[in-house]
């Protein structure tokens, strides 16, 4: 979806949460953000959207703030690596993949235990037997790459549920943030996304790591 799409449907889902008298405001924000867009200054995914209150002033310590343009930027690779949460994901993502390799190390040794049988008794097999044995070592191959593409994919959906989680936890402590700030936009920093260059006083991530950390602290 082309990042013009993006801030059209933001003005779908504003005019369900802004007063009347703030609706004006949210249109010409929208608006400027559109013209931005266009002349090319404008870069960045909009991967997290939090309507402002028309009662939240604006921060006239931010130059983009005083245009009318309320802007956040979070990182979230970082905050995965340096929250308690995240570490708590990485640390369940590592436990995890530590028991399917135990599996997979032992289904490897058997196989070898297998082809070192079969290669020392080779020679003294009768042709049906050898036959046999190859053929044996031959299934126990295809179950062995049979059992690594299920145990990658237990993996892959493991770390899927893991993220998607904590991606739930984050947005949710960054939308709070957001109407706190009276933010109307919050882009994620990443390789993968396209933001290229923001000022530093945009950056949330220091104001989400705390909250989430206070949050982890009070579940334990």
């Amino acid at each position: 979806m082309k990042v013009h799409q993006h801030l059209n449907s933001l003005w779908a889902i504003c005019s369900r949460f802004f007063s009347r008298s703030a609706w004006g405001e949210a249109k010409h924000i929208v608006s400027q953000a559109n013209l931005w867009l266009t002349s090319g200054y404008f870069l960045g995914l909009v991967v997290l959207v939090s309507c402002a209150s028309s009662t939240r002033s604006a921060d006239t310590t931010n130059p983009i703030a005083q245009q009318g343009i309320r802007v956040g930027v979070v990182d979230m690779q970082w905050l995965l690596a340096q929250s308690k949460l995240g570490k708590r994901v990485n640390q369940s993502l590592t436990s995890f993949m530590k028991d399917r390799q135990a599996l997979i190390d032992l289904e490897q040794e058997e196989l070898r235990e297998l082809e070192t049988q079969l290669l020392r008794q080779g020679s003294v097999l009768s042709p049906s037997a050898r036959q046999r044995r190859q053929e044996q070592f031959r299934r126990r191959m295809l179950e062995y790459q049979q059992k690594v593409a299920d145990l990658n994919r237990e993996v892959q959906e493991k770390q899927a549920e893991l993220f998607d989680e904590f991606r739930e936890q984050v947005e949710a402590v960054v939308a709070t943030i957001a109407r706190q700030r009276g933010l109307i936009v919050v882009l994620e920093k990443g390789k993968t996304t396209p933001v290229r260059y923001y000022a530093p006083q945009l950056d949330i991530s220091e104001e989400v790591l705390s909250a989430l950390d206070r949050q982890s602290s009070e579940g334990e």
